[in-house]
């Protein structure tokens, strides 16, 4: 972390790690759904940070529905829950494109999915669309036992890099269109996962021929770049739905 980064924290709870971006970031954002919680973090750092806290802006909202900030983010910090880990992560990411590195703890095995690679037991949709946006890579465990009350369950640290997306005539929702559809039926060969798209079998396994994929492989092997030749040439039906 730099000495100029406009931080995005998520999920400030008490603010004990707030307390500890504020000493290395020249401005944190942080973004609480709880009232009673955003309500007290000002004093918090008042009172343990009292020449840091004009560089403490409290947002209070849902973090998957905000669309604007007081300032533009550099970095993301969050603590997320197992159910909107993903989807807060994907609606940061491309509502908000100038934050370049994020640390992220989630439960363990959606740290696994978003850090997993093609071919691996847990690469999936999340796997797939965060490689859209950026690198990721699992960098640390968290025990139960730093925290209170004790959950049943490990935590995970994910480093996140951003770069730019594939280089394709396909929007981003139309590769993610293929993405969601590849998954929906995880043991299907993707001339039968994309039929419903392409409006047949045969028609899908035309498009993935000449995206340079086997028509009978499975979407777990698929690198995003192979996705979004794919969405190239299903473009049209894509659109049409």
């Amino acid at each position: 972390m730099q000495a100029d980064d406009v931080v995005l924290e998520i999920g400030p709870g008490l603010g004990s790690l707030t307390l500890g971006l504020l000493e290395a970031a020249a401005q944190v954002i942080a973004v609480e759904i709880d009232p009673l919680l955003a309500g007290a973090l000002p004093a918090t750092v008042a009172e343990f940070a009292p020449g840091r806290a004009g560089a403490l802006s409290v947002v209070e909202a849902d973090a998957l529905k905000i669309t604007t900030l007081p300032y533009e983010p550099s970095r993301v910090v969050a603590n997320l829950p197992y159910n909107v880990s993903v989807p807060v992560l994907l609606h940061l990411l491309a509502t908000f494109p100038g934050w370049r590195q994020g640390l992220v703890m989630v439960q363990s095995e959606v740290a696994d999915r978003l850090a997993a690679g093609p071919g691996s037991k847990t690469y999936g949709i999340p796997s797939v669309k965060m490689s859209w946006y950026a690198a990721t890579s699992r960098v640390g465990t968290v025990p139960p036992s730093v925290f209170w009350p004790v959950p049943n369950v490990d935590s995970g640290l994910v480093s996140i890099v951003r770069r730019p997306p594939p280089q394709t005539t396909a929007s981003r929702a139309q590769v993610f269109a293929v993405v969601d559809a590849a998954f929906a039926q995880r043991r299907k060969m993707l001339r039968s996962a994309l039929a419903g798209l392409a409006g047949s079998s045969a028609a899908a396994t035309t498009a993935l021929e000449a995206a340079g994929v086997d028509p009978q492989a499975r979407g777990e092997v698929l690198d995003v770049t192979a996705y979004a030749r794919i969405a190239e040439q299903l473009t049209p039906s894509v659109t049409a739905r």
